[in-house]
């Protein structure tokens, strides 16, 4: 519940406090005395965006602050360790709005986003405002108070993820079904590529090898004739190099022992020797393996122009590139026979969480049609309440296809004059009956989840009397298991007050400054009776009043 809230410099509000009852709070006060100041004050803290034009002293900042004890709440809990938040007993709630306009929120003195802000407020109040009962022709309110009365909560958010899941299932298995038919259209070209390089088979760098081999062969003729040369001038020759260099190490030898230096000239004319020598018998060894061979020179240009075509064709440089796109080929290919396996699987997936969805749906809607009966039979009782003898609610569920909310549509119908022409709220109902219709919806929500601190601002414009009375008892009775804050212009609703709020207007320093007090037990007779007879309450008013509170 809402235990504090604080206000400093917001519009004409210098500084407040208040401390709220647990239970039935009323807030009473002149038309503009600023009921309305002290509502846009705490949506501040409930995460509505700030304007800087709310600053009358723009030499300090303003200050919103609200206290709540949550009562080890689960879901609170929950969502401030989900977001790094300090779990204390006390929640604190802030928002701080410098003169140019930039906010703060905190929670728990730690920053937080306006998200979050707006989140956790979500948890800790139900803000319920005159324009707020348009949201009564909202499906999706509808289906949430369907939801709440059936005890749907666990049912639904396990159905949700299994629609998410089946949902992205069926995302998926399109985009395999497109991608099958994206490689059906480029089948016959990729086959008719990869088949031409498959046939040519082209080994690693073959081409560059054949070019090489190529250009051996067209020389074969002027090669060997030269390696014949090179051969005959070291070994056959009438004075081969080989011969003539061992015969002058021969002549060297025989003074090898008059100079010392002699010794070391001989040895390195050995080794020349022996290196010529292995040198004549290399040339002819590969003048032995050199032959020209027209057959293969032909057959190497053959498939170098075969070869060089493909290169060309695919834009490529050399035979690795080529051999890189047939396996890329290949790949795409393999992948097109892969697919029809991994659609297959995706069906089944999809089919598998579209049951489990549909059964859960089910489960759902069982429990919503059950309630269709009592909710309308509940709310008819009180309207009639409520000063509506005339107006009936009618709910009507019609079935869909799976959507995020299960496979129900849901229409709340409204006939006011008991015609049997019952039609959408939105087009039917006046603003008087959609406040006081919210009124009783939230009232049976309430009975059956835990609602956080209620708020009504004013839902009570339109009605009087003995309908008015109704309405006080109902917020009285909400009020005994949940903290009901409530501004309003009408004395038989603040009669039914555990704490009595009164805002007011006063100068100070010149200035219009809005201040509220809480009322004592003759201060609240007096405030009421003036609600029912005007600023000097008559006797008769006075005592009216003091029965209002009894």
């Amino acid at each position: 519940m809402l235990k504090k809230l604080s206000i400093q410099n917001y519009a004409i509000i210098d500084e407040i406090t208040i401390d709220f009852s647990p239970e039935l709070n009323i807030i009473t006060g002149e038309t503009g005395a600023g009921k309305s100041i002290l509502m846009g004050a705490l949506s501040l803290i409930l995460g509505e965006r700030a304007d800087s034009s709310v600053l009358v002293n723009t030499q300090k900042k303003c200050f919103i602050e609200g206290t709540f004890t949550v009562d080890a709440k689960k879901q609170v809990t929950a969502f401030l360790q989900e977001n790094e938040f300090d779990v204390e007993e006390e929640l604190v709630l802030r928002r701080e709005i410098a003169a140019n306009g930039k906010s703060r929120a905190f929670i728990n003195d730690t920053p937080a986003t306006l998200q979050q802000l707006k989140g956790l407020a979500s948890l800790l109040v139900d803000l319920h405002q005159q324009f707020d009962t348009l949201e009564l022709g909202d499906s999706d309110f509808q289906r949430q108070v369907m939801d709440a009365l059936a005890g749907n909560e666990t049912t639904l958010a396990s159905y949700q993820k299994a629609y998410q899941q089946w949902q992205t299932a069926g995302k998926e298995l399109m985009a395999l079904q497109q991608q099958k038919t994206d490689f059906n259209k480029e089948l016959d070209y990729h086959q008719f590529l990869f088949n031409e390089l498959n046939e040519i088979n082209l080994k690693e760098n073959e081409l560059e090898d054949l070019d090489a081999e190529l250009k051996l062969l067209s020389n074969a003729e002027g090669i060997k004739t030269t390696l014949s040369k090179v051969y005959f001038d070291l070994k056959e020759s009438e004075q081969p190099l080989v011969q003539v260099l061992k015969q002058l190490i021969n002549q060297l030898q025989g003074y090898a022992s008059y100079h010392p230096d002699l010794t070391g000239v001989i040895e390195r004319m050995q080794s020349a020797q022996i290196e010529l020598q292995d040198i004549s018998d290399e040339v002819d060894r590969i003048n032995d393996a050199v032959n020209y061979d027209e057959q293969r020179i032909e057959f190497i240009n053959q498939r170098l122009m075969e070869g060089y075509k493909l290169v060309k064709k695919h834009g490529v440089q050399n035979t690795n590139q080529l051999l890189a796109i047939q396996t890329e080929l290949e790949e795409k290919l393999k992948a097109v026979l892969e697919i029809d396996d991994s659609i297959a699987a995706k069906e089944k997936q999809a089919a598998a969480l579209f049951t489990e969805a549909n059964t859960l749906a089910e489960k759902i809607s069982k429990a919503r049609h059950k309630q269709v009966n009592p909710l309308a039979e509940k709310v008819n009782h009180l309207l009639t309440q409520v000063g509506m003898p005339n107006a009936r609610l009618k709910v009507e569920l019609k079935e869909t296809a799976l959507q995020a909310s299960g496979k129900d549509q849901i229409d709340f119908l409204f006939d006011a004059n008991k015609s049997n022409r019952f039609e959408p709220i939105r087009k039917v109902a006046s603003g008087g009956e959609l406040s006081r219709l919210m009124l009783c919806i939230k009232s049976l929500v309430a009975q059956s989840i835990d609602l956080p601190t209620m708020i009504f601002d004013e839902i009570d414009t339109g009605i009087s009397g003995e309908a008015a009375k109704q309405v006080g008892l109902i917020m009285k009775g909400l009020a005994s298991n949940r903290q009901i804050i409530c501004i309003t212009h009408q004395p038989q609703i603040a009669g039914k007050a555990n704490a009595h709020f009164f805002v007011y207007k006063e100068i100070r320093n010149d200035a219009v400054k809005t201040n509220i007090r809480l009322l004592d037990q003759d201060e609240r007779i007096t405030a009421i009776a003036r609600m029912l007879s005007g600023e000097k309450p008559t006797a008769a008013a006075l005592e009216n009043a003091r029965e209002m509170m009894n």
